[in-house]
């Protein structure tokens, strides 16, 4: 293992890619505590010392962007709005005929949804600064915590300051965009993935010092523990495959011989990857955002469905909000593996280069059989998703942690994820010098 990174920093090319990649990672860590024009700094420190961070939504954004939206910074919206982008453009291909068409394009149609996609990430940049700057100027950014300064985020709230903030918020997601885009150019690859690897990443030392800290150094040792036995589970599943056998019928073109090969159709327990529980948590996050504009006055009482969404529904460690969590996960899994991954597609393909399953006929029973596995794999798999993503909140009801705790949810599914993706690619370009890779 030592003696391959030795070899991979001893590679001249692969020594560039990563100092390469190492740069722009400080430079975004950098970014992330830079803070927007007009913003109180100190307050905002004196309420993220005072406050636990939020929930819903807003947790999983500022855990994307490695702390930087309750900071307020240059770069407070982070990846999300790549990301959003990225699922929307990707769901489009269902209803708009024309997106499908480029996906099958190859390279030039690929190219065209991703500019479409850089500029839906703008549009949705400017709409999250916008509301981002609203919900600070109205001081409940980090809730009701009682403190002064929590209300008063903004040395300047007039409206071209305003202004002036969104426009900066939204350059700042633009340029992690071409920081992304360099990245996978020019650096060891998948430049957005390894950013929000580094956003959550930067985020483990604080929260297991969090713990030790208010819980103690036996509970510390216990969470550690179970980290260590959640990340070897993750792993294991993240690998964990059905392979479909897939054999090809001989075909004589001219002279030669083409087809008659074995091989398989890969189909991971995990297809949705971290999709699902990005969705769940958007979706809860609206009734609490209802609820959060229809606060009442002072002196005035709040109607009953405020008061049951605030009790129920904005709480993460109470037991509807996490069934509701579970059901949710487990149900939008489903949804997304079969936009994703369309039986009748693959098998049409199959039929035009004379594949078959063996045993199974080729075309409709062909779909009907991968469908048959799709199903029943992916019930496995929405359920690992589903308690993942609850370990959070179950720490948060036993041990006090708050909703980023480091051993679950989004942010173990992505490191773990990211961390194999990297090794592989790293793995695969010492293959081609001829080195023995990272993965023996």
């Amino acid at each position: 293992m030592f003696s391959a990174i030795a070899r991979v920093f001893r590679t001249p090319d692969l020594r560039r890619k990563i100092a390469f990649t190492l740069a722009i990672i400080a430079i975004y860590r950098l970014g992330a505590h830079v803070p927007s024009p007009f913003v109180d700094f100190p307050n905002v420190q004196s309420c993220l010392a005072a406050s636990s961070g939020t929930e819903g939504l807003l947790s999983l954004v500022n855990l994307f962007s490695g702390g930087a939206l309750l900071q307020l910074s240059i770069f407070a919206l982070g990846v999300m709005p790549y990301i959003t982008a990225t699922i929307i453009v990707q769901l489009l291909r269902v209803v708009i005929p024309h997106f499908e068409t480029l996906y099958k394009e190859g390279q030039s149609g690929q190219a065209r949804l991703t500019q479409y996609t850089r500029y839906l990430t703008i549009a949705l940049a400017l709409l999250q600064s916008t509301t981002l700057v609203t919900v600070a100027r109205s001081g409940q950014l980090f809730g009701n915590t009682g403190i002064p300064e929590c209300t008063n985020l903004l040395t300047n709230d007039v409206w071209w300051a305003q202004l002036l903030m969104i426009i900066t918020m939204t350059a700042g997601t633009g340029l992690i965009m071409w920081f992304a885009e360099l990245v996978t150019e020019k650096g060891v690859g998948n430049g957005m993935s390894i950013l929000i690897f580094t956003s959550i990443a930067a985020a483990f030392p604080a929260s297991m010092w969090a713990i030790a800290q208010t819980q103690g150094f036996e509970i510390f040792l216990l969470v550690l523990a179970v980290g260590i036995l959640v990340v070897a589970l993750v792993v294991f599943v993240e690998q964990s495959q059905r392979r479909v056998p897939v054999q090809y019928a001989k075909r004589m073109v001219g002279r030669r011989t083409y087809g008659g090969t074995n091989t398989y159709i890969p189909i991971k327990v995990n297809m949705a990857g971290v999709v699902p529980v990005i969705f769940a948590s958007s979706l809860l996050y609206i009734p609490a955002l209802i609820a959060q504009f229809n606060q009442p006055q002072a002196g005035q009482t709040a109607p009953e469905w405020v008061v049951w969404i605030t009790n129920y529904l904005t709480k993460g460690d109470h037991p509807l909000y996490m069934v509701l969590y579970f059901l949710l996960i487990v149900g939008f899994t489903y949804f997304y593996v079969a936009i994703t991954f369309n039986p009748v597609e693959v098998a049409d393909n199959m039929k035009k280069y004379g594949g078959f399953i063996p045993g199974i006929r080729a075309g409709r029973p062909t779909a009907e059989y991968l469908d048959y596995v799709l199903t029943r794999i992916t019930l496995p798999g929405a359920i690992y998703l589903g308690l993942i993503a609850l370990l959070p909140l179950i720490a948060l009801a036993t041990v006090g942690a708050n909703q980023n705790f480091p051993f679950g949810g989004a942010s173990i599914l992505i490191i773990v994820g990211v961390g194999l993706e990297t090794v592989k690619q790293i793995d695969a370009q010492l293959q081609q010098r001829h080195y023995e890779g990272l993965l023996r």
